[in-house]
């Protein structure tokens, strides 16, 4: 198994990330290395993904929900040969912060062929976590 992952503390309620998070066609708005996303972000939803780490390329995944704490996309090759399991977590932080957690782990008989072919997806997650946290404090209501 292989995986990326990523963190940040967010200064504001599980809630108010999860109102962000949960808002796919927003996230060009906040996030540049995600083009668009179409579909809605619902249980057992299916979603196609954008990105500019690899552009022409859309990823379908399957959605899975448990707001406000969790979300997890799935998607990759047939029978198993390849799958990248995405997961954003949301924990509660003193303060009423969030610490936000994304993960994808990937697997499967094909994993070590197409990690290979992969572009490093660190930058892209670090610059997810850190836009969604820019993105809810900006929009929470002041003092």
């Amino acid at each position: 198994m292989r995986h990326y992952e990523s963190s940040v503390l967010i200064e504001a309620a599980p809630e108010a990330v999860w109102a962000v998070l949960a808002d796919a066609s927003r996230y060009p708005d906040w996030d540049s290395g995600v083009t668009a996303v179409d579909g809605d972000i619902v249980d057992g939803g299916r979603i196609t993904v954008h990105s500019a780490a690899s552009p022409g390329r859309a990823f379908p995944v399957l959605v899975a929900l448990d707001p406000p704490r969790l979300m997890v996309w799935t998607g990759g090759l047939p029978l198993g040969l390849f799958r990248g399991t995405r997961t954003f977590g949301l924990d509660d932080a003193p303060g009423g912060a969030t610490l936000f957690t994304m993960r994808e782990e990937y697997t499967g008989p094909l994993l070590g062929l197409v990690w290979r072919t992969m572009p490093d997806l660190q930058p892209s997650f670090d610059r997810f976590v850190n836009g969604l946290k820019a993105r809810v404090e900006e929009c929470r209501p002041g003092p």
